[in-house]
């Protein structure tokens, strides 16, 4: 693998100073924020920020269960979206957010994919303030809650995530084994021509990962190799006019690195806008735009969506070339009862320009079925 290229001392400065910008037309015709908040601040931004129209949580990972090197694959995710008509009530009932749920799991032995997926609606009070609430998420550090599921930090500042799912469970805990991820300029990550088409995002890749998942009729104990990624995001207006939906790694590298990178595509497969990051060690290399190329190589078409997914990439990056191939094909989520969307999200192993190994992590394609609306 060839090491990452250094940035160049203008994009140094560049991400050191961030991303200044003027104003644009967000969701619902309100006015898009486009100029960024001050730097993002830890324990802090760690928490929801219900000012923004949507955020998630994203956790992504493999399962070593002691058989198999990855054995399983699981995904848990937390979304908000704020409702602008209800923002100015102040009633106990009023639905100001409407939170989602999705968890997953992929069982590469069985070759099955299973899901489930929570909606509630939350006051925006704080949380455990008001009874009506059946979810809420904390502002000063990560906690969400929906009905049975949730992912909090605990006491000694790991992440706890619990799901309980009448075909599945998961009781996992996350251990930081590196800092904060800043995606894009400093944690402004453009997603699109337009000023106002960004989001804040971090991630936590390399998570070390404890606990148990309930599967095969038995529940299984994570063994010492199991890792994670978390994504998080927040935004006003994420997509330009056109998008149709998007294609996402988050890649655990084997030798500690990281890799992230996407692609906005239109209604014809073309790129709207690309981006991402390579890790390695303390270095870290921000994709330019036209930097991250997907070339998809392989196709399956999904029995309930007609869907016809991409599930091997071919993905140029300033880092090396890449080919993506996921672990196995059906692992289509369908979302309907919630967000509404399905969507493909599934465990892949990724390869280097010499074909050898060199990371696991999660691939997501969404607008497939249909033009992904936010």
């Amino acid at each position: 693998m060839r090491p990452a290229p250094p940035l160049s001392r203008r994009r140094a400065l560049q991400a050191a100073a961030g991303l200044g910008v003027g104003l644009g037309v967000g969701l619902n015709g309100e006015l898009a924020r486009a100029t960024p908040a001050p730097r993002l601040q830890f324990p802090r931004d760690f928490g929801a920020h219900p000012d923004f129209q949507t955020e998630w949580w994203y956790l992504t990972g493999f399962a070593d269960v002691g058989k198999e090197a990855a054995a399983l694959g699981f995904q848990i995710t937390f979304f908000r979206s704020k409702v602008v008509s209800t923002q100015g009530l102040d009633a106990a009932l009023a639905a100001k957010h409407l939170l989602f749920a999705h968890a997953a799991l992929s069982d590469v032995k069985a070759q099955s994919h299973l899901s489930d997926q929570r909606i509630a609606r939350w006051s925006g009070r704080a949380p455990g303030s008001n009874s009506a609430d059946l979810a809420w998420a904390h502002q000063d550090d990560t906690g969400v809650l929906l009905r049975d599921w949730s992912l909090q930090r605990q006491p000694d500042g790991r992440l706890r995530a619990l799901v309980q799912s009448e075909g599945f469970a998961l009781d996992l805990v996350f251990d930081a084994t590196q800092p904060v991820l800043l995606q894009g300029r400093g944690g402004i990550s453009a997603k699109g021509p337009s000023a106002a088409q960004f989001s804040y995002y971090y991630s936590l890749p390399q998570l070390q990962v404890q606990g148990s998942i309930r599967a095969r009729g038995q529940r299984l104990a994570l063994a010492a190799g199991s890792r994670a990624w978390l994504d998080h995001e927040w935004s006003d207006a994420l997509l330009a006019p056109g998008a149709v939906g998007w294609d996402w790694i988050g890649i655990n590298m084997r030798d500690g690195g990281a890799l992230t990178a996407f692609q906005v595509r239109d209604g014809q497969g073309r790129a709207l806008w690309d981006g991402g990051s390579y890790r390695a060690g303390s270095t870290l290399y921000t994709f330019a735009r036209g930097e991250a190329v997907f070339e998809a190589q392989q196709f399956w078409r999904s029995p309930r969506s007609q869907a016809r997914y991409p599930v091997q990439w071919l993905v140029r990056t300033p880092a090396d070339f890449y080919t993506v191939k996921a672990v196995f094909s059906a692992q289509e989520l369908d979302s309907r009862a919630s967000t509404g969307a399905l969507y493909w999200e599934g465990l892949c192993e990724v390869f280097d320009s010499q074909g050898r190994l060199a990371g696991r992590g999660y691939l997501e394609m969404t607008g497939y079925a249909a033009a992904l609306q936010l």
